[in-house]
């Protein structure tokens, strides 16, 4: 068994209440000797996650901020929300042996900033500088209020001193070796929720990405165009030592160059940004003193409330191997070193997912990953926040969605005349389609152009004319290659959209095998299912209302309690710990009728396909919506999962779906950084991915991620079954986006021919667009297969004749 020696020690230590630097050092004595004590066994890993080392607080969130190796360890600090003055969050110090260690300097709070000094060979992870031999020194909160972001090199004096800003936009300046800290400023600038901060090309850049200000000081500098622009949110602006100005009033994240958290290699060296706006990822250069803008498809919506408090936290970094990977808005990208104002070629997707992440480092030859994986805030079914690392490799970061997103370069835009758009990703991607409309009363004339190798050579690939308040469409061929696309208008034109929809949906590498435990639709085996709620008061656990025998048996009984070591050991306490007493719905209402599946968020119905027939049905016995990742959403409907943002990100509007699993799946949960899944065979056997009681009910373990190895999406329905509709009426919006191959069959009981129009929303911002109308004779069935690279957000049907009608979609 697993040692808990360092643990103990660990206490030992704090209790000796020892000065910081000698509790350090008879710290990593007793540690250093205690594998004389006690045997070693190799920890449990469930798809990259080790369930001890599981970190907790006793906040509304855990998260992880930073992630570093320095001095042959693995450094982690975790924080909690809105938290400047301190909590009971920790710096742990892990060891090649995936020994965990928690400091006892830890001082908690919200940080997420980490540099690599170089002069004085000091890591910086949040309030604690970390020397060669381990030696821990802190900045207090006392010292240093503020929810700590980001460190960059200073101007000045980079040798002896660092910037450290403060996510409420306080900037300090930190001198490495006495640790005295001055405030530069109680607010750098308009905008709040400040996430990046960089030094480069003589400047100083910082990024925010949200507008709901907690630091009511007055910012360092104004910002005149902001009041005119509805869009504005967030900031990226440059201090050059004596004169802030704005670059761009969007949310911005990350703010870093080739350098990464060892600063600019150079004084020419590139800085990069990324943000986002309504349209899609930005992606901002500095070269050589000018900045200019791309622009990169959005992988999962649920990041982008205007708050900005939805993105734990986007990067660009090193992870070994002189690869760099960036994470923005659930998709991964393999970005190159060398992006510069030459050469802007190698930005490639790599694959989307569904955790969300603080940090990312390469170590000991893998990707380690800090993740920010479940919280209590709007989560009642959570017992106490906690997040965990996740081990990968970089191909295995291929193995999770398979690329693909939605994004553009103008979304409902006033343009001008022969003005070309920002550049848009065009590389990496299987499937592409180019959507474009505009509310202009005579007809406009799209023109596209690509750089083909990233040089910033145009050419000219082709021009479509859109009809007045018109739309229409562009499959783009797997033949057309090139970097980026470009667009411009030839008139000036108002509500001006193009929208890239690129990836046809479905995980990049299926693996049903390490779903085998998970019992099928239709198997009449005895099944161990359940509900599942994670511990709090610090015990760390999972609790299992087992019904054993068949789903739906509910009589029969047994409570576990699970620990890290995922032994099942049987529970005494109170039943009513486990049990649905609680809602998670959050708002949401779930059903199915004979054409679909629905979910309703309050401001919406939508309908969804039905992946698997004869799927457990909507009943307590089977768990539909639950929080699985901090602020998102897992829906499990007609033996499909989707993905649900919260209300504030667009809710049901912006979802996806992630898998179609055809599993009997009785509840779901996020435990110490993994999915945890009841509805198993009773007489499955232990895989790695399966553990069992010893009295036969046991549950599926794995990562999030996993999901999408059950099997692309897939489904049947559509938002009428014979249905009574009014002429004119508009159906309710069924889900399109994800699916690949798609047909739809029409027919209705008018007596006469009746035109049922396909209207479609593209950017799942309730824009609707006619695709096409259907003529629909008397008594006729009609079937259409839409183009192989088309897809919108959603689909819905309006029929000019009052009569009872089908519209059914058949994904496949």
């Amino acid at each position: 068994m697993k040692s808990n020696l360092p643990a103990c020690l660990s206490r030992i230590v704090r209790l000796s209440r020892l000065p910081a630097a000698a509790g350090g050092l008879l710290l990593a004595f007793l540690i250093a000797t205690s594998a004389f004590a006690a045997e070693e066994q190799p920890p449990i890993s469930v798809s990259g996650r080790y369930p001890h080392l599981a970190m907790f607080n006793h906040q509304g969130e855990c998260g992880t901020g930073a992630v570093v190796p320095w001095a042959g360890r693995l450094w982690v600090i975790t924080y909690g929300p809105h938290l400047p003055n301190g909590s009971d969050d920790k710096l742990y110090e892990i060891d090649p042996t995936l020994h965990e260690i928690a400091r006892p300097e830890s001082v908690g709070g919200t940080p997420a900033d980490r540099m690599i000094h170089a002069e004085s060979q000091q890591l910086i992870i949040g309030p604690y500088l970390i020397d060669t031999h381990r030696a821990v020194r802190v900045i207090t909160p006392k010292q240093m209020p503020g929810r700590l972001t980001a460190a960059a090199r200073d101007l000045t004096d980079p040798a002896n001193r660092i910037y450290v800003l403060d996510m409420e936009g306080a900037l300090y300046e930190v001198d490495v070796h006495t640790l005295a800290v001055n405030k530069l400023f109680a607010r750098v600038a308009p905008g709040a929720h400040a996430k990046g901060a960089y030094t480069a090309q003589g400047r100083l850049v910082i990024a925010n990405n949200g507008n709901d200000v907690v630091n009511k000081a007055k910012p360092a500098f104004n910002d005149p165009g902001y009041s005119a622009d509805p869009e504005a949110s967030g900031i990226l602006a440059q201090w050059d030592g004596r004169q802030w100005t704005t670059i761009e009033r969007r949310e911005f994240t990350d703010v870093t160059g080739p350098g990464g958290i060892e600063g600019s290699p150079g004084d020419r060296s590139p800085l990069w940004a990324i943000g986002w706006d309504k349209r899609s990822v930005i992606l901002k250069l500095l070269d050589a003193g000018k900045w200019t803008s791309y622009r990169l498809p959005i992988a999962d919506y649920s990041y982008v409330a205007r708050h900005g408090w939805y993105t734990e936290w986007p990067r660009i970094r090193d992870v070994g191997n002189g690869k760099l990977l960036m994470n923005m808005h659930g998709g991964w990208f393999d970005f190159p070193k060398t992006f510069s104002a030459a050469n802007t070629s190698g930005v490639r997707p790599i694959g989307n997912y569904l955790k969300i992440t603080g940090d990312f480092a390469p170590w000991n030859g893998r990707i380690v990953f800090g993740c920010d994986d479940a919280s209590k805030m709007q989560n009642p079914l959570l017992g106490q926040s906690q997040s965990n690392l996740w081990f990968t490799t970089w191909d295995e970061l291929g193995h999770c969605g398979q690329p693909s997103g939605n994004g553009g370069t103008w979304v409902d835009d006033a343009v001008k005349a022969g003005e070309f758009s920002v550049p848009y990703l065009l590389a990496g991607y299987a499937s592409r389609t180019l959507h474009l409309s505009h509310a202009s009363a005579v007809p406009v004339t799209f023109s596209m152009e690509i750089d083909a190798d990233g040089t910033g050579n145009w050419k000219p690939w082709q021009s479509v004319t859109i009809a007045g308040h018109g739309y229409g469409w562009l499959p783009i061929s797997p033949e057309v290659n090139g970097e980026w696309i470009r667009i411009k208008t030839d008139r000036d034109s108002i509500g001006t959209t193009a929208y890239f929809t690129y990836g046809s949906g479905g995980g990049a590498v299926e693996n049903k095998a390490l779903f085998a435990a998970l019992t099928n639709v239709g198997d009449k085996q005895p099944a161990s299912t359940g509900d599942l709620r994670p511990v709090g008061d610090d015990r760390g656990t999972l609790l299992f209302d087992s019904r054993a025998g068949a789903p739906a048996d509910s009589a029969s009984h047994q409570m576990f309690e699970v620990t890290s070591d995922l032994i099942f050991h049987r529970y005494s306490g109170a039943p009513a710990q486990a049990t649905r007493e609680v809602p998670a719905d959050k708002g949401y209402a779930v059903s199915v009728d004979d054409a679909s599946a629905i979910i309703s968020d309050g401001k919406g119905t939508y309908r969804l396909p039905i992946g698997v027939a004869g799927s457990p049905g909507i009943d307590r016995a089977n768990r539909q919506l639950r929080e699985v990742v901090t602020e998102r959403f897992l829906l499990n409907v007609g033996g499909s999962f989707f993905m649900v943002p919260r209300p504030t990100a667009g809710g049901a509007l912006r979802m996806k779906p992630v898998c179609t699993h055809g599993k009997q799946i009785g509840d779901f949960c996020s435990w110490r950084g993994m999915l945890v899944m009841s509805g198993c065979n009773i007489a499955a056997k232990t895989d790695g991915h399966y553990f069992a009681s010893a009295t036969g009910p046991g549950l599926w373990f794995g990562d999030i991620d996993d999901l999408w190895k059950m099997g692309k999406p897939r489904g049947r329905g559509g938002p009428w079954h014979n249905t009574a509709v009014k002429a004119g009426q508009a159906s309710d919006p069924f889900l399109m986006m994800g699916y690949d191959h798609k047909t739809v069959e029409i027919s209705d009981d008018a007596s006469a021919t009746a035109h049922i129009a396909l209207e479609v929303d593209v950017a799942a911002d309730g824009r609707w667009e006619t695709f096409r109308t259907i003529d629909v004779a008397p008594g006729a069935t009609v079937t259409y297969e839409f183009p192989a690279a088309y897809c919108a957000h959603w689909i819905r049907a309006r029929t000019d004749t009052a009569c009872h009608a089908t519209v059914m979609f058949t994904y496949d």
